[in-house]
């Protein structure tokens, strides 16, 4: 089943009088339960895919699709609502809520998504299991490791039970034994549950993990390899 494509999607960033063409007719198609990383240098287009498919930019031309919608014509709430139901994210910077603690942090997606207290409990807890926080759920992100921050980042990702799950260099501010950490975890539940991946990276530990492994070059996918993985 496919979970997310896009179709001869280009992307030009136009500042003043300069354009920036960052992808250039790019296709691709993403099947249930994949791990696939988006590899290749700065400025190859990999982290506008990503943004592509997480709905939080538009293509200049071409088409984007998630559980077989073309969200290239949906509105700005429309695009909200399929986000909100269907992708979860994971970014370099962990973005969790200083103020709240991890516990919080994770309960928030299911807030916004008007889930029943008792079942927002159950949820929460089952995910800060998940990624090894049970212990820390009460610590807000500057009481936790960089480790440990991206871990409930990962729990937050997976809270609504989405199809898909997009992480934007997740590795990157992590160091090594941290890293393999996430990615170990990150792993273990595309397997366990079926949950789509999706990675942007440059770090050369993540690219062993990959089921599939598609380069991108000045914004054209140049190889699309299927990996072994670990």
């Amino acid at each position: 089943m496919e979970v997310a494509k896009v179709s001869n999607v280009t992307r030009v960033y136009k500042i003043g009088e300069i354009e920036t063409q960052a992808l250039r007719g790019v296709n691709l198609s993403i099947q249930s339960g994949e791990f696939t990383a988006l590899v290749g240098p700065s400025g190859s287009g990999k982290t506008t895919l990503l943004q592509l498919f997480g709905l939080l930019d538009q293509p200049t031309s071409g088409n984007v699709y998630i559980n077989g919608k073309d969200a290239t014509a949906f509105n700005r709430n429309q695009r909200a609502d399929l986000r909100k139901s269907s992708i979860g994210f994971v970014f370099q910077f962990f973005a969790l809520i200083p103020t709240l603690t991890a516990y919080e942090n994770v309960e928030m997606p299911l807030l916004l998504n008007g889930m029943n207290p008792v079942e927002r409990k159950r949820r929460v807890n089952e995910m800060l299991e998940a990624v090894g926080l049970e212990n820390r759920a009460q610590h807000r992100p500057d009481q936790l490791s960089g480790g440990q921050q991206q871990r409930a980042a990962v729990a937050r990702a997976l809270a609504t039970n989405p199809k898909l799950i997009l992480a934007d260099e997740p590795t990157a501010n992590l160091d090594t034994e941290n890293g393999k950490q996430v990615m170990d975890i990150m792993q273990k539940l595309n397997q366990e549950t079926g949950v789509t991946f999706i990675f942007a990276t440059h770090d050369p530990r993540v690219f062993g993990y990959a089921k599939r492994i598609v380069t991108l070059q000045d914004g054209l996918i140049t190889q699309d390899n299927q990996a072994h993985g670990k």
